[in-house]
């Protein structure tokens, strides 16, 4: 009885010192791929910032030149070479009145 606990246990204790490094490689896997989804949302989010403004520098500019804001997005790709990536973004172009700073929204397309 005693011999077939001690060769449990040393077979127990093989298994496990054979699945520790899978165990801790697995870890470190998944620790990975989750900081790359981090820096994959970060650089999303830094990307639709930096669309928008540019957006919205353009139209400031177009009111400096014009002394109007632009009608939509399009009159600024056209006049100010604004170009978001619409493949990957959705740009959001609203104007109350020619005077009214437009609100301006990009947002990532799902």
């Amino acid at each position: 009885m005693e011999n077939n606990s001690s060769k449990l246990f040393k077979i127990l204790k093989m298994l496990y010192i054979g699945i520790k490094p899978a165990i801790i490689f697995f870890l470190f896997l998944l620790m990975f791929i989750w900081g790359m989804q981090i820096t994959n949302q970060n650089s999303i989010k830094e990307d639709i910032s930096a669309a928008e403004k540019s957006i919205q520098k353009a139209a400031i500019t177009c009111y400096a030149i014009e002394g109007r804001y632009p009608p939509n997005y399009e009159y600024l790709k056209q006049n100010y070479g604004i170009d978001v990536n619409t493949e990957k973004y959705a740009v959001f172009y609203s104007l109350f009145a020619s005077n009214i700073m437009p609100d301006i929204t990009v947002l990532e397309k799902q």
